[in-house]
């Protein structure tokens, strides 16, 4: 079996050492072969779709696109980051510190940052504001794909674009354990909230399994020798969550698209 905690790695010591009690949790449950050791993998989808997958964490577009059917929900954190209530989040509109612009409307025909086409807080969050605003199908005159939050973040911070959608949770992270990165850069607005990223199991992991899963992720937000490493990765509290609640991500790109808006 396998593991994988891999969508906020601000601190990675702390992602692993929240594991290590997940682990020892399952393991006292007796819940089957339960890796000793995260996995941090290069091709996330890949990954995901392993069929010994005992537990890992995705994106919430992801979740209902690419991988519908082929895994099973477990649940969700409640992040205590700003933009963050219960299990849902927003993404936060970022610009430069000198930008001149006031409301989005202001960024119309502008250049516009992305980590990629498949991400619910970096591209279908945003396509779902700007698409009552768009003219001919788009809203930015430029669009610059980078791969991930914190290539978003650099390339309006230096000038290569103007505006980014960036996680609140992942954005929290690097102000508080990588400041350089957002250096210059201010929130100008938030995204409509969306449920956050979702915990999930191989499609076929049986009912009991999920069961202790679900206790030993309950379990950890409980204890407190946690509560620094829960504070680290501003975790507050778990929820078991079932597919159903992401359907707020298919709603808005879906909207987009009825508004002939299938990118930004």
């Amino acid at each position: 079996m396998i593991a994988s905690l891999p969508m906020y790695t601000s601190s990675p010591a702390q992602v692993d050492r929240l594991w290590r009690h997940i682990e020892a949790s399952l393991t006292e449950a007796n819940a089957g072969a339960v890796p000793r050791e995260l996995t941090w993998p290069p091709d996330y989808l890949g990954h995901w779709l392993r069929p010994e997958l005992l537990l890992s964490q995705t994106c919430s577009f992801p979740l209902v696109t690419k991988l519908a059917g082929k895994v099973r929900v477990v649940g969700a954190f409640r992040y205590l980051a700003d933009g963050c209530n219960g299990i849902f989040c927003r993404s936060k509109l970022i610009v430069r510190a000198n930008d001149m612009a006031n409301t989005l409307i202001d960024l119309r025909g502008r250049t516009v940052a992305y980590n990629s086409t498949d991400s619910q807080s970096g591209h279908n969050s945003l396509r779902a504001l700007v698409a009552p605003l768009a003219q001919h199908g788009a809203f930015f005159a430029n669009r610059l794909e980078t791969g991930s939050h914190r290539g978003s973040v650099e390339a309006v911070r230096d000038g290569l674009a103007d505006i980014a959608s960036i996680d609140c949770v992942t954005l929290a992270g690097f102000e508080k354990y990588s400041p350089d990165v957002t250096r210059g850069i201010r929130v100008l607005g938030y995204s409509d909230p969306y449920p956050g990223l979702p915990l999930i199991t191989a499609a076929q992991t049986g009912d009991a399994t999920v069961a202790a899963l679900r206790a030993a992720l309950q379990h950890a937000m409980q204890d407190p020798v946690l509560g620094a490493t829960r504070a680290a990765l501003f975790i507050g509290g778990f929820e078991p969550v079932e597919l159903s609640a992401y359907q707020v991500c298919i709603d808005m790109r879906d909207r987009a698209l009825a508004l002939d808006c299938p990118s930004l």
